[in-house]
């Protein structure tokens, strides 16, 4: 579907008239071009970057609730929240699953137990079911053994849901493809076509790949502004003030040896009472995250020395005894959240409720989470019935997926599982590939998921390939460069670059690693 050549085919069919063009290829853009591909609207969707390459691959990888947003009143996004939740995890298996969770109480934190757990009743209540239970200290510190030593009082035991965001991306993409939308990744939107009366009419488009130069104008019957962080700008091209604030939200991850949990964890962090998680995934253990106020958006956000610190000391409250040091983490990474801003002092305190504006022909969607990313697509194309027609009745968010196939004996059931998840239909390629059934150092990644990724996901640099399609620039030391020579050599033949063009991409991936997904300490 994006193997090699595909970006001139896409281009030679640009020059249209499409029902609608959306700009920015996260998880809300995402979601806006499966839902109007579904409904037989012609979509076309572009991102300036590579597709999730923003805050939609940058997250905790949780698909949850809100239990957090309770406690400051967003009742609307933690109800909406649990139920999209439930509905994610039905239909996603192996890319959407239950994961339990530790609520752990300390000395000093503003919460006492008690208020645990009437938060977790009301939470399960939005959810209809109850899934929450009391734990004693001894019952933590034997479910987890590295609260040994911490002076935890006890807590609660609840679920919530775990992903691989940037894959939930690229699934709801390759679907909404599948179902006659059309994307491409590395394709700007220079500048808005407007009418006489001012009105947005469509867009100039720029290929920005490497090596690209070449221009076009698009029309389409509306234009969807779903570039998260980056949405004021396009705004602000039609002279409307600024309505975001950008939040960067930072990760360390660490080997699952060096932190070793079976379930994740929540507590509150000693310094101000943020609630922070530690989350077991893909073979390693992530823990984040911070709020804090982002600047520029032209560079790439990365983890700070103090974010870093902050971090660091939940850490030693919870787990003393494992004498966690910078020296530990695996890898970092950094999001920015596009909020809107209410003014707040404090950004925890800014709600995660998405809004929508429509302003001189321009549909613009931000806000929001992770979580609710078919509502929000669906609150979009709702607010474009002028335009689009109405939308009919909401379908299954992913197509069924295949599952009679004959397997590599070395690949076990719950990775077949997981890659059926991520994969969809693809997940044939996989099963078909004997000679890829081995993993590439100790990640849980396999050599056919590599080759599969590098031949047919659209890859234009090093980078869309190790942090975004198979994450092992998160999952191994170094970014994975200690294994370079085998990744080049299963991924050079797929991807067409000869010697001097990966040599390039091998030297611009190790800055990048450097600067954003390596610890500053």
């Amino acid at each position: 579907m994006w193997s090699r050549g595909f970006r001139d085919e896409v281009w030679s069919r640009l020059d249209r008239t499409w029902d609608l063009i959306i700009l920015g290829g996260g998880i809300t853009g995402a979601g806006i071009l499966n839902e109007a591909a579904r409904h037989g609207k012609k979509a076309l969707l572009v991102d300036a970057q590579d597709f999730a390459s923003g805050t939609s691959s940058r997250s905790t990888k949780l698909v949850h609730g809100g239990l957090r947003y309770l406690r400051q009143g967003q009742f609307l996004v933690t109800r909406k929240s649990v139920r999209e939740r439930e509905r994610l995890m039905d239909e996603g298996r192996g890319l959407v699953d239950p994961l339990a969770f530790s609520l752990a109480a300390f000395p000093g934190d503003e919460m006492p137990k008690w208020m645990y757990g009437v938060g977790l009743a009301m939470y399960d209540a939005l959810a209809w079911k109850w899934a929450h239970e009391a734990q004693s200290k001894d019952d933590l510190v034997a479910r987890i053994p590295a609260f040994a030593g911490s002076n935890v009082l006890g807590g609660y035991r609840y679920f919530d849901a775990l992903t691989d965001d940037a894959r939930l991306v690229f699934r709801v993409l390759d679907e909404g493809v599948r179902h006659g939308g059309t994307a491409i990744n590395y394709v700007r939107a220079e500048s808005l076509l407007r009418t006489d009366d001012g009105r947005v009419r469509g867009v100039v488009l720029r290929d920005v790949a490497p090596h690209a130069s070449r221009t076009i104008e698009v029309q389409a019957k509306i234009v969807i502004n779903a570039t998260g962080a980056w949405a004021d700008d396009l705004r602000t091209l039609l002279g409307h003030e600024k309505r975001l604030r950008k939040i960067r939200g930072s990760h360390i991850a660490f080997r699952r040896a060096r932190l070793p949990l079976k379930e994740a964890v929540s507590l509150l962090h000693p310094r101000d009472q943020r609630a922070v998680f530690v989350v077991p995934w893909e073979g390693v253990t992530i823990f984040g995250t911070t709020d804090v106020d982002h600047g520029d958006l032209d560079d790439e956000p990365s983890i700070s020395q103090d974010e870093t610190e902050y971090l660091l000391l939940a850490l030693e409250k919870a787990f003393p005894s494992l004498k966690l040091t910078p020296k530990d983490i695996l890898s970092t990474w950094a999001g920015v959240r596009p909020v809107i801003d209410t003014g707040k002092s404090d950004p925890s305190k800014e709600s995660r409720e998405h809004a929508i504006w429509k302003e001189d022909g321009l549909l613009t969607i931000s806000g929001g989470k992770l979580t609710t990313f078919v509502a929000m697509a669906r609150d979009a194309l709702a607010t474009a019935e002028q335009e689009l027609g109405a939308l009919g009745p909401r379908t299954r968010i992913f197509d069924d997926v295949p599952t009679e196939m004959a397997w590599p004996e070395a690949i076990d059931e719950l990775s077949r599982i997981r890659l059926l998840g991520r994969l969809g239909a693809d997940a044939r390629e996989i099963a078909s590939d004997e000679a890829g059934a081995t993993r590439i150092g100790d990640s849980i990644v396999y050599c056919s998921e590599l080759r599969h990724a590098a031949r047919a996901e659209a890859v234009v640099t090093l980078s869309d390939l190790l942090l975004r399609r198979v994450r092992l620039g998160l999952l191994l030391p170094n970014g994975g460069l200690h294994h370079i020579a085998e990744i080049r050599a299963i991924a050079q033949p797929e991807l067409g670059w000869d010697d001097a063009r990966w040599e390039r991409e091998e030297n611009t991936y190790r800055a990048t690693y450097k600067h954003a997904y390596s610890s500053p300490i």
